[in-house]
């Protein structure tokens, strides 16, 4: 869009005193395709286009969107939300700045000019694989799901930048039955890449590997709930970070005094051994971007340096609660929500020792391999996760498979009692959910051991 236009719209914003005018504009195409047992279930396309505008003055903010993104649509939005204030002109000029962002997401093909046929024969080769595995299994779902958005940030501030962001996932889900029980289990894979990446993947493997955790669960005892030695997998295990720890250290919630880590910066709040990041620079990954959704280039933030607390994640508008400047962690699901500071890839570090040796160091505890899902209360930190796939840890050995383990808990707590961290660090793909809507996150950590968790279960129980 011309950039004049954009001037004469961020100009006329300001006219009522307001000290920070942006322009969102946005043109996303999004597909969905679901597959269950070999026929396709649901298909869907949609195509979403519109513009935002925001204006801020000191801590106070005013937002509104419209699909009419003509010059005469964007000057009446801006008119009709520069009304909320009643002040002085600060602004009276200003110019857009050219600088370049360094590309850590860049495609070939864009999702949106890849024929279904082709995901569908992706969805195809998984639920096969999840049906052949066992005649147990009784239902295999397999869905694919991607959105080629492009974004253009103008702001008052001379921010003038444009972004394409090209998400994709498939996920399977497996349903096994033995006539008496019933065991489901789910898995999935994406990023912000190009087509190209589910080339090389292997989805008879992966659709496997989710049959076989739903079969297997069949034979799987109750778990007794109790206290317990608790080893959590790699990959989605950093979902109860995300959660608990992750939504607590966002700006969304600092500034306003609903985190448990308010005022902590520079404090112990996690073991020695934990340092977690998050960074949305890793190339092509599923909660990388290029520019956040103010326009500022996406940044490796370390959150906890071996234990200490050393950033938040900071959008514009909270950092001028907290007098501080934005982490390149703005983020917003399209222009319908105003933008807030989210997580993108967001995981603990590697540490020094292996899961083998986390593993024989336990002499009695449970290890969760998978996570499920689970809640949380941000103010608190007080969490609730289901457990996918278990096993208990006997002198040191993985034994026998337990099903319906609850890991319950409160997120400062946790970090503190981490006493031990691998070296096999992953990642698992999810959405998240907040404030300015759901976007792509990644949660990950290598295998850790917290001590003394409380486990819910209904073992034992008459």
């Amino acid at each position: 869009m011309d950039k004049k236009l954009l001037k004469k719209v961020l100009l006329e914003c300001l006219t009522t005193g307001g000290d920070y005018a942006e322009v969102f504009i946005e043109d996303t195409e999004k597909n969905s395709i679901r597959l269950m047992t070999n026929q396709i279930d649901d298909i869907n396309a949609t195509h979403l286009y519109g513009a935002a505008i925001r204006i801020l003055k000191e801590n106070a903010e005013v937002y509104g969107y419209t699909n009419d993104v003509s010059e005469t649509g964007l000057l009446k939005l801006a008119r009709d939300l520069r009304t909320a204030y009643h002040s002085e002109r600060r602004i009276s000029d200003f110019e857009f700045t050219d600088c370049n962002v360094e590309a850590h997401t860049t495609f070939k093909v864009l999702s949106k000019d890849i024929p279904n046929s082709k995901k569908i024969g992706y969805l195809e080769t998984a639920a096969s694989a999840m049906k052949a595995y066992s005649p147990k299994i009784v239902q295999a779902v397999a869905s694919f799901t991607d959105e080629t958005q492009t974004v253009l940030i103008a702001t008052s501030n001379g921010v003038y930048k444009t972004d394409v962001r090209n998400h994709q996932r498939v996920a399977a889900t497996a349903v096994a039955s033995d006539g008496k029980d019933m065991q489901q289990a789910s898995d999935t894979y994406g990023g912000n890449f190009d087509i190209s990446y589910f080339d090389s993947f292997d989805f008879t493997s992966f659709a496997k590997e989710v049959a076989k955790v739903a079969v297997e669960n069949l034979d799987a005892e109750e778990m007794v709930g109790g206290v317990y030695d608790v080893v959590i997998h790699n990959a989605f295990g950093g979902v109860i970070f995300h959660e608990a720890c992750g939504h607590s250290l966002e700006a969304t919630s600092v500034a306003k005094g609903l985190s448990v880590f308010c005022g902590k910066l520079g404090e112990k709040i996690a073991a020695d051994c934990v340092t977690a990041i998050d960074d949305g620079t890793i190339a092509n990954e599923w909660g990388s971007e290029n520019i956040d959704d103010e326009g500022n280039p996406t940044r490796k933030n370390v959150l906890i340096e071996n234990g200490i607390l050393k950033s938040y994640m900071v959008d514009m508008k909270n950092g001028r609660r907290m007098n501080t400047g934005p982490t390149g962690s703005t983020r917003r699901q399209s222009y319908r929500y105003s933008p807030t500071s989210r997580m993108t890839n967001t995981y603990i570090a590697n540490g020094t020792s292996t899961m083998e040796e986390i593993i024989a160091n336990t002499k009695f505890g449970l290890f969760a391999k998978t996570m499920s899902g689970g809640s949380v209360n941000p103010a608190t930190g007080e969490f609730n996760f289901s457990v996918g796939e278990a096993f208990m840890i006997e002198n040191g050995k993985l034994t026998k498979r337990v099903k319906g383990a609850t890991l319950i808990g409160n997120g400062k707590d946790t970090l503190l009692n981490i006493d031990m961290v691998a070296n096999n660090q992953s990642f698992g793909y999810g959405m998240c959910g907040s404030a300015s809507g759901s976007i792509p996150t990644c949660v990950g950590q290598p295998t850790i051991r917290v001590k003394n968790m409380t486990v819910g279960g209904n073992g034992g129980k008459q």
